[in-house]
C-alpha cells in the first residue's frame, strides 16, 4: 500500500486546495516538534510556525531551540513549500542542506518564509528564512537542494 504523499491523486487534490495540514498531518515529527502553516497575509505563498515547546529547548541555561530542531523546522518548511510551487505535482527528495545560524532561537514562536530560487526538470533550490519577533532580524537562514520525483498512480 503506498502511503497518501506517493498517491497522486491525494497529492494533487490536497495541492490544488494548498492544504498543508494534510501534510503536516502525516510527518510525525512535525507534529512532535509543532510545525503548523498559515497562507502569507501578503497572499505570497506559506508562513510556516515552529510553537515554543520545552522538549524542543538545546540549552536551557539561555534558554533556546535546540539547533537540531530549527534545521528540521526550516526543512520541513522547505520541502513543503516546494511542493505547493513546483509546476506539477512533485515529490522532492533532499540531496543537500546548507544552515546557517544567525542569532539564538528562543523559546517562542518561530516562523518561516520560504522562495524558491530555481525549479528545473529534475532539480530544485529553495531558500528559507526563520525569524521571530521580525522578519529583519533571522535567526537562521538555509538552502535547499532537492531532486524532484514524480507521484505514483496507484490504479496503473
Amino acid at each position: 500500500m503506498l502511503d497518501d504523499f506517493h498517491d497522486a491523486a491525494w497529492l494533487e487534490k490536497t495541492r490544488a486546495e494548498g492544504d498543508v495540514a494534510a501534510w503536516l498531518a502525516r510527518v510525525p515529527y512535525a507534529r512532535f516538534i509543532g510545525v503548523s502553516a498559515s497562507p502569507d497575509a501578503e497572499g505570497d505563498g506559506m508562513v510556516f510556525h515552529l510553537e515554543p515547546h520545552a522538549h524542543n529547548v538545546g540549552n536551557i541555561l539561555l534558554p533556546a531551540i535546540h539547533g537540531g530542531v530549527v534545521a528540521a523546522f526550516m526543512e520541513t518548511a522547505g520541502t513543503l513549500d516546494l511542493m505547493l510551487a513546483t509546476r506539477t505535482p512533485r515529490l522532492p527528495r533532499i540531496v543537500d542542506f546548507s544552515i546557517d545560524y544567525l542569532r539564538a532561537a528562543r523559546v517562542i514562536p518561530t516562523h518561516a518564509r520560504c522562495r524558491l530560487l530555481r525549479e528545473g526538470r529534475r532539480m530544485a533550490n529553495v531558500q528559507v528564512k526563520a525569524w521571530q519577533e521580525c522578519e529583519e532580524e533571522p535567526v537562521a537562514t538555509a538552502r535547499l537542494h532537492f531532486v524532484l520525483g514524480v507521484p505514483e498512480d496507484p490504479g496503473a
